[in-house]
């Protein structure tokens, strides 16, 4: 599945295969040179020596994370975080994380919602298994994301410093047309009753 922009304000990169100028036909005369084609009006051309070097580097990078959705006390409220893109948009999802060394998903999950969020809470059920691609310095990741249905237990919202932008509850109802990623939504849509 793929998305429409990766995660942290990442947005998906579309490299095009490298094309390779054929080779004009030479004269058969030492002196001739091959005609150079005239640039459109428009784009100039570079001289050979300045021309940039592409930086994707092709190496294929796999990243896991956990997190997903917490209902309030309530059992009438989500708990979404907010991250500001490169447009100045707030853009909604599901507090997640990359798992660390020695830890399940679920012990990932549950800590990535407590330090983005500020709230400890109690893993209800899974809500499903998400990946896609995206790019990010030069190499092409391939995320997969476990997500979790949690209960709230205790605490105060709290953004993570340097991570996320605000952390905001959203009546149950609303959570899917308010995260801002399609495979997010498709998630929350197809995994049923919420307040269960």
């Amino acid at each position: 599945m793929s998305r429409t922009s990766g995660e942290g304000g990442l947005e998906p990169v579309f490299i095009a295969p490298a094309s390779s100028p054929s080779s004009p036909s030479l004269p058969s005369t030492p002196r001739a040179k091959p005609a150079r084609p005239k640039p459109k009006s428009g784009n100039k051309k570079r001289p050979a020596h300045t021309k940039k070097k592409s930086t994707h580097s092709g190496k294929r990078v796999e990243e896991i994370s956990a997190g997903g959705l917490v209902v309030d006390k309530s059992g009438e409220l989500g708990l979404l975080i907010g991250r500001i893109d490169k447009r100045g948009r707030m853009l909604w999802s599901l507090p997640k994380g990359h798992i660390e060394a020695g830890e399940s998903p679920e012990e990932a999950a549950l800590r990535e919602v407590r330090e983005e969020t500020g709230i400890t809470s109690a893993i209800t059920r899974s809500l499903g298994v998400i990946d896609f691609w995206f790019m990010a310095e030069g190499k092409r990741i391939h995320k997969t994301v476990h997500h979790f249905l949690f209960a709230e237990k205790s605490g105060e919202l709290q953004p993570q410093l340097s991570e996320v932008d605000e952390v905001k509850w959203f009546p149950l109802d609303e959570i899917a047309k308010t995260l801002a990623y399609p495979d997010e939504r498709k998630l929350i849509q197809r995994s049923g009753d919420l307040r269960s």
